[in-house]
Parts: C-alpha cells; sequence; structure tokens
C-alpha cells in the first residue's frame, strides 16, 4: 500500500540513483522511440544524459548534452523533498 500512495516518489529517487551510480560512457537500453529509430540526438535522452554528468559532476559535459540538466535535477530534488515530506506526514 505505502509503494502504490508513494510511487512517484519511489520512481523519482530510483531514477536519480541509477543516473548517480550507471557509468556515463556505456549504451543501455533505453525505451526512446527515437533512440529505436535511430535518431542521434534526442531532447529528452540529452537531458537524462546531461542530469547523470552533473550528478557525476562534470558541468561542463551536462551542458554539452542540454543546458537544462542542471536546473532539471534541481526541480526532482525539490519534488523529491516535496513528495518526502508528504510521506512522512502520512506516514
Amino acid at each position: 500500500m505505502i509503494l502504490i500512495r508513494n510511487f512517484e516518489l519511489f520512481v523519482w529517487i530510483a531514477a536519480l540513483t541509477a543516473l548517480a551510480f550507471l557509468p556515463l560512457d556505456r549504451h543501455h537500453f533505453t525505451l526512446c522511440p527515437l533512440g529505436a529509430l535511430g535518431v542521434k540526438w534526442c531532447p529528452g535522452c540529452g537531458l537524462g544524459r546531461a542530469v547523470a554528468c552533473v550528478l557525476h559532476g562534470d558541468i561542463e559535459r551536462s551542458f554539452h548534452y542540454h543546458v537544462l540538466g542542471l536546473p532539471a535535477l534541481f526541480i526532482l530534488v525539490g519534488r523529491i523533498l516535496s513528495l518526502s515530506k508528504k510521506f512522512l506526514y502520512l506516514s
């Protein structure tokens, strides 16, 4: 019941944890329809790579992938904190 009620919180935590610990230079499985079609640049994939670069401490490379990587990370962390407060209040 806790997982269902707080699914979004657990998804964002898992996603940022995966981006922080997975190697940057490794090709990985993607659900991106543009990537599956062979398109080299996708704004969504670039944003994910940019956030991963920020988490690895490579800000310059992050801007290469997508200029909104750092702001996106701040937004995601803010969302996690907001959902965490709700989770702690409801528990």
